[in-house]
């Protein structure tokens, strides 16, 4: 067991605000990927719903190990989600509005819509993949 604390072990907040957009990128691009893979076979919004379930999993996996340095729980895994419910809301509206009002299209509305509510996502994220400063869980 090492003797360091949880505060030690964790990286800086800005190396933490790099690798998390390093992650989203990856996770972008996952989702994009999967979203156009299921778009000819499912309705637009089922492609994204099903995509974004699959990349916020990923998505867990990635910032447990690489941008909080911490250990995947099912606690946190349960929790997870949260940290893109504005993200997925806003994204969701987001890309409604662009296909179904504006009929901008349903290729590119996700990327659109998706980078509205990034900053609120890494401070949700962070809240809950680190411990409190108190060494309260």
């Amino acid at each position: 067991m090492s003797t360091r604390t949880a505060a030690q072990e964790t990286r800086p907040i800005s190396g933490q605000i790099l690798v998390f957009a390093i992650v989203g990128v990856i996770n972008t691009g996952t989702y994009y990927g999967l979203y156009l893979l299921f778009l000819p076979h499912l309705p637009y919004m089922a492609a994204h719903l099903l995509a974004t379930a699959l990349s916020m999993t990923g998505s867990f996996f990635l910032n447990t190990r690489f941008t909080y340095r911490t250990r995947p729980t099912w606690r946190k895994f349960l929790l997870f989600p949260l940290t893109n419910a504005t993200s997925f809301v806003v994204t969701t509206a987001g890309v409604y509005v662009i296909v179904d009002i504006l009929h901008a299209g349903s290729r590119f509305a996700p990327l659109l819509a998706s980078m509205v509510a990034i900053p609120a996502t890494f401070v949700v994220s962070r809240t809950i993949m680190l411990p409190k400063a108190d060494g309260s869980p």
